[in-house]
């Protein structure tokens, strides 16, 4: 049972919330009533929650712990695509990040199947379909490689922030583009050989799981993109920060 000035608090953070999501991209702010996974640090399910609440910072600058998954999609040569986060999005507005990053729903039957990652990679074509146009059966489930889970915290602009265990998936293939103007605006695909000197050129930041990704991680999986196998770890839940 709560106390007063629990009851307070509680009260004060839904009210700062409220107001936070009163000049929201119509589409943007519909979206934030999708169900999410909340989830333990093993990554276990233990309920669910709107995006809404499990984007917003609360004022001990706590952030509710959820699952989400970051695509990297590559076409036949190697070149990542990039894209810049449309300035409508609630979380990291006009921020560079890999290809796609979203969450699985509860809401959306199979995604909450975490056997090979199935519902996370039937996630992923549901929103890179969503988010970049391609279509569906472009993206076959079994072209879908699970590498490993990621879990990372950040406050954002200390209204929407993240704290995520992130599925990394990588996808391999030329698919057909056709980006939705309300999740990215602009989109590029960057050879290996390129990429540092790509990475200078940008008008805005990476997104805080991209930046860890790049500084611990994406060199070393990108220069085995033929064979990523001995870099999947389906067991652990690596900490970067």
């Amino acid at each position: 049972m709560l106390g007063l000035g629990s009851k307070r608090c509680l009260s004060k953070w839904f009210s700062n919330l409220t107001r936070s999501c009163s000049t929201l991209d119509p589409t943007q702010e519909e979206l934030l009533n999708e169900m999410c996974f909340l989830v333990d640090d093993n990554d276990k399910v233990i309920g669910t929650a709107t995006k809404k609440e499990c984007h917003a910072v609360k004022e001990d600058g706590n952030v509710l712990l959820h699952r989400a998954f970051s695509v990297f999609l590559f076409d036949k040569k190697g070149d990542l695509l990039m894209q810049k986060r449309a300035d409508t999005k609630v979380t990291y507005p006009g921020y560079y990040s890999n290809s796609c990053c979203s969450h699985p729903l509860a809401s959306v039957a199979g995604e909450d199947d975490v056997n090979d990652a199935l519902g996370i990679k039937k996630a992923a074509i549901r929103r890179l379909n969503y988010e970049l146009g391609i279509p569906r059966d472009h993206l076959p489930l079994d072209r879908f490689e699970y590498l490993t889970r990621i879990k990372y915290k950040d406050q954002g602009d200390g209204k929407w922030g993240e704290y995520e265990i992130d599925y990394i998936l990588f996808f391999q293939d030329d698919v057909k583009l056709n980006p939705n103007p309300n999740e990215v605006s602009a989109i590029a695909y960057v050879p290996k050989s390129e990429f540092k000197s790509y990475l200078h050129t940008l008008d805005g930041p990476l997104t805080p799981w991209m930046q860890l990704i790049v500084k611990k991680r994406l060199s070393v999986w990108w220069d085995n993109l033929h064979d990523l196998s001995k870099f999947k770890d389906h067991t652990q839940i690596f900490h970067l920060s």
